[in-house]
């Protein structure tokens, strides 16, 4: 593809690391270094990023506490014909983060918005959780007070998707009591720390999952909550691969066709069938011949 310059008069959506500092796309270094002004959450945390690469801009704040009034400045200078940069302290501008007034308001006054794409943490927690990603809603941050939070897992109780949140470590707890109250034993998946050095993933059911995190001491780093959707069972792979397995090896059938059988027996499609026999650890058929 051509190169495309940075665009006069353009607000910039770039997506920043959300951990590891190598996670940047060269899009968005590209188009830091040519804008003429980098918005950011927290400018000491930006020129962290920025000087990791050598990137010099001029910096101003854009934060929860000033967006209205700095949304429109920057549109302002947008319709000057500027460049700006908007970036947050991790991931996608606008995405729990600073960054719908800006973009309203450059559409509003007929401003061009680019997002650069890069990393985003609840995609990220999303691919490597194992429940599935077909249909998924991500809802932000909980509610902070109790009454809130119940209110609205209960309103995504029937929810067909997996849910996905972003939690606070110190509310952690608290919320997965919540779940085990308002969902009972769905699973869930804990995504801590991600692309960071202490980055795990914590998988059962949330009252399992719940005293594991009792167990610690203290709950530390940033949290992404999956919760899987209405009916998806505790273990999930469970009978289909116990079935898949037994056809594999008492009946000799091959995978393909072990698949096809227990998918047919349980009621389910072959590539939900399939899905729940690779979650088993078991070797994966192609799932395109399913």
């Amino acid at each position: 593809m051509a190169y495309n310059a940075p665009m006069a008069g353009v607000i910039y959506l770039v997506a920043t690391p959300i951990g590891n500092l190598e996670d940047i796309t060269l899009r968005a270094l590209r188009v830091l270094r040519e804008v003429d002004v980098v918005a950011c959450e927290d400018t000491r945390h930006a020129k962290k990023l920025l000087d990791h690469y050598n990137i010099s801009q001029p910096l101003v704040s854009y934060h929860e506490h000033n967006e209205p009034a700095r949304a429109a400045k920057l549109v302002d200078q947008a319709v000057a014909g500027r460049a700006i940069a908007v970036v947050s302290d991790a991931g996608m501008p606008g995405i729990s983060d600073p960054g719908y007034r800006v973009v309203s308001q450059a559409i509003a006054r007929g401003v061009p918005v680019v997002p650069i794409p890069g990393p985003v943490a609840a995609e990220a927690a999303l691919a490597g959780s194992g429940l599935p990603a077909e249909a998924f809603r991500f809802g932000g941050f909980l509610p902070a007070k109790q009454a809130q939070r119940k209110k609205q897992l209960q309103a995504l109780a029937s929810e067909s998707a997996t849910l996905i949140f972003y939690e606070a470590p110190h509310r952690i707890l608290h919320t997965l009591e919540d779940v085990v109250e308002i969902l009972g034993k769905r699973p869930v998946v804990i995504a801590r720390e991600l692309t960071k050095v202490h980055e795990e993933f914590l998988r059962g059911n949330a009252a399992e999952v719940l005293e594991e995190l009792k167990r610690r001491p203290a709950v530390k780093g940033e949290i992404t909550l999956l919760i899987a959707r209405r009916g998806e069972a505790h273990e999930p792979a469970g009978s289909v691969c116990a079935r898949v397995q037994e056809l594999i090896e008492k009946q000799n059938l091959q995978p393909m066709a072990a698949v096809k059988q227990a998918a047919r027996e349980h009621g389910l499609s072959k590539r939900e069938a399939y899905r729940r026999w690779t979650l088993g650890g078991f070797d994966a058929a192609d799932p395109e011949r399913l």
